[in-house]
């Protein structure tokens, strides 16, 4: 197995985590969702897998391109 990192294709806040570490997600689940522009950008999962961890925090900021959740696949 390998991990995959998801990360943030914008810069904002952390408005919603949906899943959780040991969670098994599908490949188009929304993992988090970043407010930006008062827009809300969903992080999907690129592969089908297991949450391994979620490195932000609701309401926490977050840059384009930072890690916010890793998966195993």
């Amino acid at each position: 197995m390998s991990k995959l990192e998801a990360r943030s294709e914008v810069s904002g806040f952390v408005w919603k985590i949906e899943t959780a570490p040991g969670q098994r997600v599908a490949k188009g689940d929304t993992l988090v969702l970043i407010e930006s522009m008062k827009m809300e950008i969903p992080i999907i999962a690129e592969a089908d897998g297991v949450v391994v961890a979620i490195k932000v925090e609701e309401g926490g900021a977050v840059n384009e391109g930072s890690t916010v959740a890793i998966l195993e696949v």
